[in-house]
């Protein structure tokens, strides 16, 4: 089976995701008695959150997470009705309408609580309640959990779940995950005592491979659920992983150009011998970084080449010296070409960043066309 968003597509570059490389790694990673929720945020991390969840569900994976009420939204559009959390609080004026779409809240302000319960009208909504156990971006201080629980309950609200998040649960020899996990353990003990009984959640993708303490109730998996390893210290719990994105063009024009020769803007890439340039339609508005310029290299029949000067928006220029190459001849940009891959990580670390970046950054103007074997 293969599907393309866009039924017209003249330009050849498109990102490929393998749907059944997505369930393959839902299944992979999947606990035994523990729930697994699929995070299909940021468009799924660029690989399109619609296609992704619903393989992700058929694969066992009994929640979905995203970042933004418009996410959730979009899901239940498509016809979704897996349990969906969105992971930071609604914003203030959206609760009706995420109510309304049965998105599950997560709070840990008293505005988010009293906002919340004014829009429920007296129903005793199922909230996941964050705890910021170190992180520091969102969630109650862990140390007022059960004061907050307890105003939850008098909203009238009900505690389905209780969580936190993990700042760097892939540095496996650094201490602090172990801090934040007993910090945590603290607050759901204390939470248990005073009658609470709710779902709980801490392992992020990382955690969910090689830290079996942190797993709990549920797993929270994002990169993993991609076929993608969040760090070079749990590489390898991540070998039976499939990368679920391949992104691919074609040589659209072939000019040999002399000796002295400079390419693209700022001539800062010269040729020290007559050379085949090879013209590729991918550029930075795809999101294939210009910060890559002077190191990305590309896949022409199975030979790697490196991208000749600056990557410009709408095109890249390859320096295949004297092979042959053809207009048509297929340009692997992430994904295996014979017996030679390039990865997500690879394109990361030729900008300095991590794979996340990569991957969400795939413009829109890139169609996806998903594959299956059913």
């Amino acid at each position: 089976m293969s599907i393309t968003e866009r039924r017209t597509r003249f330009r050849p570059t498109v990102a490929v995701i393998d749907l059944d490389a997505v369930r393959h790694n839902v299944r992979t990673l999947l606990p035994e008695g523990v729930r697994f929720m699929a995070v299909v945020k940021a468009n799924g991390y660029g690989h399109g959150a619609i296609p992704v969840a619903e393989a992700a569900v058929e694969a066992g994976a009994a929640w979905l997470g995203v970042a933004l009420v418009e996410e959730g939204i979009a899901l239940r559009d498509a016809g979704i009705s897996a349990p969906i959390l969105v992971l930071t609080e609604f914003p203030p004026g959206s609760e009706g309408e995420a109510l309304a779409a049965g998105l599950t809240p997560t709070v840990y302000t008293a505005g988010g609580v009293r906002r919340l319960a004014g829009a429920a009208g007296g129903r005793a909504v199922g909230v996941h309640v964050k705890v910021d156990t170190g992180m520091h971006r969102v969630g109650l201080p862990f140390e007022e959990t059960v004061p907050f629980l307890e105003s939850v309950r008098a909203a009238p609200l009900h505690v389905e779940g209780l969580w936190t998040h993990l700042a760097k649960s892939e540095e496996l020899q650094d201490p602090f995950t172990s801090v934040q996990l007993e910090r945590f353990d603290g607050a759901v003990a204390q939470a248990r005592a005073a009658g609470f009984d709710p779902l709980v959640h801490a392992a992020n993708s990382a955690a969910a491979m090689a830290r079996p303490e942190s797993r709990y109730d549920l797993v929270r998996v994002g990169l993993g659920t991609y076929g993608l390893c969040p760090g070079p210290e749990v590489a390898g719990w991540a070998r039976g992983l499939r990368p679920a994105l391949s992104w691919k063009s074609a040589v659209t024009l072939v000019k040999r150009v002399g000796a002295g020769e400079r390419i693209s803007y700022g001539q800062r890439y010269r040729l020290d011998r007559e050379s085949t340039i090879a013209t590729v339609p991918v550029g930075y508005a795809d999101g294939y970084s210009r910060l890559m310029s002077g190191k990305a290299q590309v896949l022409i029949r199975g030979r790697r080449y490196p991208v000749a000067g600056a990557i410009t928006m709408d095109h890249l220029m390859v320096d295949c010296g004297n092979d042959p190459v053809e207009a048509g001849d297929e340009v692997g940009l992430i994904g295996r070409q014979r017996d030679q891959e390039i990865t997500v990580d690879d394109l990361a670390s030729w900008i300095g960043t991590i794979n996340y970046e990569v991957v969400c950054g795939l413009s829109e103007r890139v169609p996806r066309e998903y594959v299956a074997r059913r």
